[in-house]
């Protein structure tokens, strides 16, 4: 779980530097389906739901 978190973190970080850029990460060029503040939803989604899949996975592993 901690890899998959770590994989939406970044993707979500990266997806917010480049829109404030005026880019896309081409596999997140959907969001924008939606709308601007859904695709901003979606992308601090990624962020908060990364962050909580990188932290339970790392208790995981610790309590083994």
């Amino acid at each position: 779980m901690k890899s998959l978190g770590t994989l939406l973190l970044l993707f979500g970080i990266a997806s917010i530097a480049f829109s404030l850029l005026g880019r896309e990460v081409r596999l997140l060029t959907w969001i924008n389906n939606w709308g601007e503040n859904v695709a901003w939803g979606i992308r601090g989604g990624f962020v908060v739901v990364g962050l909580l899949l990188m932290v339970l996975g790392g208790r995981g592993s610790q309590d083994r």
